[in-house]
């Protein structure tokens, strides 16, 4: 219901500003500057390119989510945390929010310094007037780029992966690698990183449930779940070992 009335909302406001428009253009409207973005009232062919970079950069804007958990360490992160709330065979604590929350917090403290440059490097020097937008596409995906290959480090095989696919030469230098080449094998990287990582969390998890529901048979307790004795074990452990701190201190050494 709540995605079919944000289309209905998107058409109503699509029909209703054109006719809005034309009522202030015919005078009577209620004197409110108004912003045209089409291009066809445009006179030259540098109008025309500057309303398209405008709607490129809103559209960049509107993709800004999806870029963040894609080509930043929030995938690895939210994956892992994912699968240390199943090894813990927790249901609803804590809840899905909270995890993508820290997720997000240990985003933006592993990725400052890539955030910092980009600032520094295309925001400012854009919003001084001195870069275009495709200038600031260029360098804003210079620091990305780079923090995406460190993390590749020597594992390139899904570089290759994608540059056979696209049946491009190979390239000799990473900066022959395309961006759009470059961000698909970075999540297949992350992706098995954070599996790796998680199988590893699950082992001594798993050792617990294997004891617990052993000890259950022998005792001919068949009725009663593993998983509820071994719940209590299992958080005990976690918290004796101060599982939230070496989950964090790892997964920020991960990403050095």
């Amino acid at each position: 219901m709540q995605r079919r009335g944000l289309v209905l909302t998107s058409v109503a406001v699509a029909v209703l500003l054109p006719v809005s428009a034309a009522g202030q253009d015919a005078g009577g409207g209620l004197g409110l500057p108004l912003v045209d973005l089409s291009i066809r009232g445009a006179e030259s062919n540098q109008e025309i390119a500057q309303s398209l970079q405008l709607v490129l950069l809103l559209s960049v804007l509107a993709l800004a989510p999806s870029m963040l958990i894609l080509t930043t360490s929030f995938l690895r992160i939210a994956i892992v945390f994912d699968f240390i709330k199943r090894a813990l065979s927790l249901q609803q604590v804590p809840p899905n929010q909270v995890l993508m929350g820290i997720a997000l917090i240990l985003t933006l403290f592993i990725m400052w310094p890539t955030f910092d440059r980009i600032y520094r490097d295309a925001v400012q020097p854009f919003t001084a007037g001195e870069l275009d937008t495709g200038e600031l596409f260029e360098r804003a995906e210079g620091p990305l780029r780079y923090f995406m290959f460190q993390q590749l480090g020597d594992d390139l095989d899904h570089v290759r992966l994608f540059m056979n696919l696209r049946r491009l030469p190979r390239p000799a230098t990473r900066a022959d690698v395309p961006t759009y080449v470059l961000v698909p094998a970075f999540i297949l990287h992350e992706l098995t990183v954070a599996f790796k990582i998680g199988i590893l969390i699950f082992i001594p998890f798993v050792v617990i449930d294997l004891v617990v529901a052993a000890t259950l048979v022998s005792m001919g307790i068949i009725v009663l779940p593993p998983m509820l004795i071994s719940l209590p074990f299992k958080l005990m452990l976690f918290v004796l070992v101060d599982g939230w701190g070496l989950l964090t201190m790892e997964i920020v050494r991960s990403f050095a």
